[in-house]
């Protein structure tokens, strides 16, 4: 079973964070921000990993911490998941439309992390949710998740387009990548003989 829970808490967050690589997409997410809770539903639903968060934080003050301290949790939980990586696809690569936007996403399940991000919004916000919270959240799973994750927005001009577009463009990318192929199932995808050392 690939599945991890992780528990994370500090003086800003508390959060648990379970996935099941092989799932139907299910989610329950709780992180008491409307929009975010949206869009990692709709990673679970395009990824079909199921996702369940439950996520106190100082919303009080901002969104920040919530949102990073969440993107941490999940990408530590798929890193967990994903194991000694033995099967996996790893890579994968998709443009994701959502109406006038078109966003590429290109995914190594590597072991080294890096995010490249480019995306610009035109608006500061969404709703009451802060759109340079979207750079931080793909950072903080990128570097936590273990992966090489790429993000660019090549047009866009509505911010929850933008946004979504980034999501399940992940999400796709993620189904892919973390599939087993059957033509190597045991084999770690590396000619190295492991994956992220």
């Amino acid at each position: 079973m690939r599945t991890a829970t992780i528990k994370r808490k500090t003086k800003e967050t508390a959060i648990e964070v379970t996935v099941d690589l092989d799932g139907t997409g299910a989610s329950n997410i709780a992180t008491g921000i409307g929009f975010f809770d949206h869009m990692l539903d709709l990673l679970a639903r395009h990824s079909r990993i199921d996702i369940t968060v439950k996520a106190v934080g100082d919303l009080h003050i901002d969104y920040h911490h919530t949102t990073e301290d969440v993107g941490i949790a999940l990408g530590q939980a798929v890193k967990q998941a994903l194991g000694n990586m033995a099967g996996i696809t790893r890579y994968a690569g998709i443009h994701l439309p959502m109406d006038e936007t078109l966003t590429r996403v290109v995914i190594d399940i590597s072991g080294r992390p890096t995010l490249v991000f480019k995306a610009e919004f035109p608006r500061d916000k969404i709703g009451e949710f802060d759109t340079e919270l979207v750079r931080e959240w793909f950072n903080a799973f990128a570097m936590n998740a273990g992966v090489t994750l790429h993000v660019e927005t090549l047009y866009g001009e509505n911010s929850h387009h933008i946004a979504e577009s980034c999501f399940k463009g992940l999400a796709r990318v993620l189904r892919a990548a973390v599939a087993i192929d059957p033509s190597a199932a045991g084999e770690v995808p590396s000619t190295k003989g492991q994956l992220g050392g």
